[in-house]
């Protein structure tokens, strides 16, 4: 609720007894909101207290624990459930996310999306099936607000697995770049991922404790690589068959109408990657990427205002923080968008952020609840996302979100974003006063850049190559990463041991599998 300041003394005690009258009605509502579904429920479910446990992508914050309290006392009150929030760090995604479905550990919900396993996760039988009725008693206020395209992204052989955000997310990929270095290198404007060598070359000569790429183990490891294909071709961001953007797979021209997919070691995408392969290896050898990027686990958006690292990578969301951190520093900020070479990049799926109930769920129907109250009910989407009101952000008169007096975005405890719950309609969530003016301009192009793809939404069943795919990852972290970040003696030498090895490995076999779903999909096949 917005705070408005009253001349009159009678005015304000009125507004402060108005306000505590509706969140007394609101917490009523939502009491009887639940004690009704419970009531109504079958015997799955009862009225008993649960502890429900909860898994998020990335790092817990530091104020989460008091987040936390306090989402229970409101989840306690509600629906008569507590939260335990575990969290999967970027760099153990891979490893981790399969296991954890795997242990049998008690898991009642946990992120997913269409770039974290969902299909191949649904397809194994690792989450919970999911009907429109089950979602209508237990999730009601996102069911009225999830449009029937939203539910049909879900379906994976006819049946829904995930959660999807019933907005579709409007975000663009992003590289940071600060406008004080690329002054002294001569650049005004970026106009080429690959023409930044001037900007790379000013950070070694100039500033000795900076790494101009300096790239974590998960995230950024074959980030700048993926800008360079970028720039070439419609880079889809990770291959179709595993969604994982570091390996080796199917790929197709997402800026193009055309249906033609490829492996990603056969033209023409050989020779693309070739083109970039090339430049990585001769940034790498004039130590303009960090050495050893397998062994660091912090990214670079979490270095650049400290200096320490060149370049950001990120997304328009996730990088609001670092435009306001750097701005506090007194650093300037360039975004630098990844686009197509249309200058277009494909919309957001309706599954880049979504949350699954696991097969092993103890309490599915009292998460289902949880997550209607965190993804949509406004009091709670705040504190999850913003934190607690007073401590992490302000209301301010004009409707925007501020950071209370004393609080920077360096301080806060709780940053905007930064808590893993991704899936809460961002619809009704407020702009930040802190927002600089160059993501406040970048934010008003994304829509521009955003266009529909032939194969947005495309998701494929890997069960039928699943021990191949599994092959294909492992080649490639032992002979593809390594020609991402330039380590190699001889690029065309690594690239013909590569596609010998995916080759051996079965990479066309998935390919015709890739080929067939692909088809099913363009037919309107689910």
């Amino acid at each position: 609720m917005r705070r408005v300041i009253f001349g009159s003394m009678s005015v304000l005690i009125l507004a402060a007894v108005v306000l505590l009258w509706q969140s007394v009605v609101s917490r009523q509502v939502n009491m009887q909101a639940g004690e009704n579904i419970l009531d109504s429920a079958s015997g799955n479910t009862d009225k008993n207290e649960v502890k429900l446990t909860g898994y998020l992508i990335g790092e817990a914050p530091e104020g989460l624990p008091e987040v936390l309290r306090a989402l229970n006392d409101k989840l306690k009150q509600d629906i008569n459930a507590t939260l335990e929030l575990n969290y999967i760090a970027w760099d153990e995604l891979a490893s981790k996310y399969s296991l954890l479905l795997e242990s049998g550990e008690n898991i009642d919900f946990i992120f997913a999306a269409d770039w974290s396993f969902y299909t191949t996760e649904a397809a194994r039988g690792a989450f919970m099936p999911l009907s429109k009725e089950l979602l209508r008693t237990y999730m009601p206020r996102h069911m009225a607000l999830m449009p029937d395209e939203a539910w049909q992204a879900t379906l994976v052989n006819g049946q829904s697995f995930i959660i999807p955000t019933a907005v579709q997310e409007r975000k663009i990929n992003l590289a940071l770049f600060r406008k004080d270095v690329m002054a002294k290198a001569g650049l005004s404007t970026i106009t080429a991922f690959s023409e930044i060598e001037p900007y790379l070359a000013e950070i070694k000569k100039s500033y000795p404790d900076m790494i101009p790429l300096n790239l974590d183990s998960q995230f950024d490891l074959s980030t700048p690589y993926g800008y360079l294909l970028a720039e070439q071709i419609g880079w889809p961001g990770a291959p179709f068959d595993s969604g994982d953007p570091s390996a080796q797979g199917i790929v197709g021209d997402m800026d193009r109408p055309s249906s033609e997919l490829w492996s990603m070691v056969e033209e023409p995408m050989l020779s693309i990657q070739k083109k970039a392969a090339h430049i990585m290896k001769d940034w790498y050898d004039k130590g303009y990427v960090n050495r050893n990027p397998f062994a660091n686990q912090v990214r670079s958006k979490q270095n650049f205002c400290y200096g320490k690292s060149g370049i950001a990578f990120g997304n328009s969301n996730d990088l609001a923080q670092v435009f306001t951190l750097c701005k506090e520093k007194g650093i300037e900020v360039y975004p630098y968008p990844m686009l197509y070479p249309s200058g277009t990049t494909s919309q957001s799926s309706w599954l880049n952020n979504g949350v699954s109930i696991s097969a092993n769920s103890r309490h599915p129907e009292r998460a289902l609840l949880a997550l209607d109250l965190i993804m949509q009910e406004p009091s709670y989407a705040y504190l999850a996302y913003y934190g607690i009101e007073g401590r992490n952000y302000i209301m301010l008169s004009d409707g925007r979100i501020g950071l209370p007096e004393g609080v920077s975005a360096e301080s806060n405890t709780y940053p905007p974003d930064a808590s893993g719950f991704w899936f809460v309609n961002k619809e009704f969530l407020p702009p930040m006063a802190e927002w600089t003016d160059s993501y406040t301009e970048m934010r008003g192009r994304i829509d521009s850049y955003l266009k529909p793809v032939t194969y947005l939404g495309f998701l494929f069943n890997s069960g039928n190559v699943k021990t191949e795919i599994a092959n294909l990852k492992s080649i490639s972290i032992e002979y593809a990463q390594p020609i991402y970040i330039g380590a190699v003696e001889d690029v065309d030498a690594a690239f013909t041991r590569l596609s010998g090895l995916l080759k051996a490995a079965g990479i066309d076999k998935v390919k015709a599998e890739v080929e067939q779903q692909a088809a099913a999909f363009l037919r309107g096949e689910h």
